[in-house]
This record gives structure tokens, sequence and C-alpha cells, in this order.
């Protein structure tokens, strides 16, 4: 609990009765590994704060084809966001790669937040923001780069998951192969 204070700290100050009243509207929960948080067709219930773990955000395609839309880590929030937001059924699956603890938060309750403890609401803005940046930054990375700059920044800017994930996912995730991706790391390695 108290890594999710401090994470909220970066960004709201809180007071002792603020956080006491966030506090009860929050949901403490651990997955094994393989488990879903959440599952296409299902509505998103909670916007979930990963205190340790990792995940994996993916859809599949209408072959089976998985594609990996994002990776979750220690203090990274997680969830199908237009299925939370609009209750609707979810379009991509969210499944733990390893035993993961997380702090849940209902669609109801984070209403209630927002009216009882406005500054949570900047909090969600903030995230949200965030999450809108980085997926367009996404978007226009994989029409302006090739693969193997991707992949190169992808590791400066997450060595964390390059670390901790396999690399058949971060393949999925830069929309290459896993055999195209075994070939760029062997040029790179050529060229160090």
């Amino acid at each position: 609990m108290n890594v999710f204070f401090e994470y909220l700290k970066r960004y709201i100050h809180l007071t002792e009765k603020e956080e006491a009243f966030i506090n009860s509207k929050l949901r403490y929960r651990t997955y094994l590994k393989r488990q879903y948080i959440v599952q296409a067709g299902d509505v998103c219930k909670y916007q979930t704060y990963i205190v340790a773990g990792k995940v994996r955000t993916f859809c599949l395609d209408d072959d089976g084809n998985e594609h990996i839309i994002s990776f979750g880590i220690e203090n990274w929030w997680v969830g199908d966001l237009k299925s939370f937001i609009s209750q609707t059924p979810a379009e991509a699956d969210v499944q733990c790669l390893s035993k993961t603890e997380v702090i849940q938060i209902s669609h109801v309750d984070l209403e209630e937040l927002y009216k009882e403890v406005p500054k949570m609401e900047r909090l969600f803005r903030l995230i949200i923001q965030n999450a809108y940046v980085n997926s367009q930054k996404r978007i226009l990375r994989n029409y302006s780069l090739s693969a193997k700059e991707r992949y190169l920044l992808f590791q400066e800017e997450y060595p964390q998951i390059v670390q901790r994930v396999p690399q058949y996912m971060i393949a999925s995730y830069l929309g290459i192969t896993k055999e195209f991706l075994s070939t760029i790391r062997s040029q790179i390695l050529k060229e160090s």
C-alpha cells in the first residue's frame, strides 16, 4: 500500500483523510502467472495498478495470431481503457506474465473518488494523457522507423522490460516475427 501512495505523491498531495478515503475504495489482489486481469469480450471493471509483477496486453487477429499492444510492470496502470471508460466489452486481453500483485479501483469507486477527492481526477487525466502520447508516439514510429530502429528505441526506453519478457513477445510488440528480431539482434551484436 505504501508503494501506491508514494506513487500518488508524485502527482498529487493528499491529506490523511483523503488517503484513508482512497484506501477504502481500493481492492488488493494477487494474480497468478497466465491469469487474466481482463479478457476480451468482458467489461473492464477496474483500473489496475501493478505493485509487483508483469503483464501484457494483447489481441488476437482473425487467424489467431497474437499482437502485443503493451506491457506493464511495477508502478504502471493496465487494463482496456476504452472498455473501462465506456463500460463496454473489452477488445484486448490483459494477462499476467508472472505472479502479479495489484491494486484495483472499480469504475463506480473511481467516479466517487473524482467527486470526493477531485485531485484523483487530475491524476487520471495525467495518466490518460501520458497513455495517449505514448500511443501516438508508437504509431508514428511504426510508420517512420525501421524495425531495427524501433527495437533499439525499445531497448533504450524500456530496458527493464527487455530483461523481463521473452524475445518473441518483444517481436510481437514491434510487429515483426521472432526470426526477424533474432536477425536484428545478430546485426546489432556484429556492429558493436
